[in-house]
């Protein structure tokens, strides 16, 4: 791994812990074995490195969440199944990219109110997701697989949030007890929706 990469991967681990204005310069050069003059010959600037890592998070997190969605070309509730199913095991309990938890939300609630150009490219994430998840709600009300009633837009909203609040409880209790009956209320209640 090239010192750019080693700087990119051990920021990602040091927000993901200590935020983003919690880490400062010193720690990333520790972390990474590097000096000032390594940082600064990759980095104009610690905002400059924190577009690095959020595109390194967000390039994990699709490996780990979208994982085998693409075998399940004609079953769209399947695809949100499976998605859930990759959250709960290989993104949120990913304590060697992510040892404090999700990423995403930790940046996004640090740096609303202090820093909210940054907060922003970390919520355009957020909204991404949300209509990945009604996108396939809509395929499948199309494909005839859930009722034409169905309000896809109410439940992606109780999906997406119900994602963020797992996320929330087990980075901050470490239960998988509580985050499997978490996702697994959630699988109930898109299979709740699928026609027999």
């Amino acid at each position: 791994m090239n010192l750019r990469d080693r700087i990119i991967r051990e920021s990602l681990r040091l927000f993901s812990v200590k935020g983003f204005l919690g880490t400062s310069l010193t720690d990333i050069m520790q972390s990474s074995g590097t000096s000032k003059g390594g940082f600064y010959n990759h980095f104009r600037s610690k905002e400059a490195l924190f577009t690095a890592v959020l595109s390194e998070s967000r390039k994990i997190w699709r490996e780990k969440n979208l994982a085998g969605l693409d075998d399940l070309n004609d079953r769209p509730l399947e695809k949100i199944e499976r998605l859930l199913d990759n959250y709960r095991g290989r993104y949120l309990r990913d304590t060697e990219d992510f040892p404090g938890g999700c990423v995403f939300i930790g940046l996004a609630v640090e740096l609303s109110g202090r820093r909210p150009h940054l907060a922003s490219e970390v919520i355009e994430g957020f909204v991404r997701l949300k209509a990945m998840i009604e996108r396939y709600l809509l395929q499948a009300r199309q494909a005839g697989q859930i009722a034409a009633g169905v309000d896809t837009g109410q439940v992606a909203e109780v999906v997406f949030a119900g994602m963020l609040g797992a996320s929330l409880m087990y980075s901050l209790d470490g239960s998988t007890s509580n985050l499997d009956r978490t996702v697994d209320s959630l699988v109930r209640l898109l299979r709740g929706l699928a026609k027999a």
